[in-house]
């Protein structure tokens, strides 16, 4: 049930932060769930550095930092994919 949630999870942070990002990404849908996944993981893990492991209720600034880096894969990410399999598919 862990990796379904994670899949879960990482696909609707790939999305919010492909809405976020100006400009159209180019990457699939896969990496970008992809890509959403190691924000989560990321972010948990700067949350955790920040001491804001564990809260009652909603634990809205692990979620903030969860977007953030979200934001930022998703981004480098797209760069890198374009910069590698984009450009072949363009020429195709």
């Amino acid at each position: 049930m862990g990796w379904l949630w994670a899949i879960i999870v990482g696909f609707v942070l790939g999305l919010i932060a492909k809405a976020i990002i100006p400009g159209k990404q180019h990457s699939p849908l896969w990496l970008t769930t992809i890509f959403g996944m190691l924000g989560a993981i990321a972010g948990n893990a700067l949350a955790r550095a920040a001491g804001v492991e564990a809260t009652s209720g909603i634990d809205w600034t692990r979620h903030a930092f969860q977007l953030i880096a979200a934001i930022i894969i998703v981004a480098l990410g797209d760069m890198l994919y374009m910069a590698t399999l984009g450009k072949r598919k363009q020429h195709t």
